[in-house]
């Protein structure tokens, strides 16, 4: 249906190469021409400061899930004034002793104007629906749960 596109890019910046030495900061370069500065997480030896491949794949399921559910929303008349989550992902040993984002909470908070569901299980069903329809979430071997506020 759609073909997306990445460009990373990584130069070597030190007078040697060693596990200890080398830099993580690289450079995302989107299909739309946005460019990113990204590094490895901190725990491998990366710049805290800026994004990384783990904390990419739970944003990346997070606005996935958020736009899913506007999309949701806007097909069925409801109004979503605003929405926020509190993502977060878990880095940690899968079944095969491999290291794997094995979990994802999204926690998504939303507020609603016209048409706003009149409960809380007409919400949760919403987000069930967006879960079901996020093609990111469909994607990944990953735990994605979802946890209304």
């Amino acid at each position: 249906m759609s073909t997306h596109l990445a460009t990373i890019h990584w130069k070597r910046t030190t007078s040697d190469f060693t596990y200890e030495s080398y830099s993580r900061e690289h450079a995302w370069a989107f299909g739309g021409g946005s460019t990113l500065r990204a590094s490895a997480a901190p725990e491998f030896r990366g710049d805290a400061a800026l994004p990384n491949p783990e904390e990419a794949l739970v944003a990346s399921l997070s606005s996935c899930h958020m736009l899913t559910f506007l999309a949701i929303c806007a097909k069925k008349g409801i109004t979503v004034e605003e929405y926020d989550d509190d993502a977060q992902g878990h880095l940690e040993k899968n079944a095969e002793g491999r290291l794997a984002v094995t979990r994802v909470t999204l926690r998504p908070k939303v507020v609603f104007g016209a048409g706003a569901p009149d409960s809380a299980e007409a919400v949760a069903k919403l987000h069930e629906s967006a879960h079901r329809g996020c093609f990111i979430a469909a994607s990944v071997k990953t735990d994605v749960r979802v946890e209304p506020r």
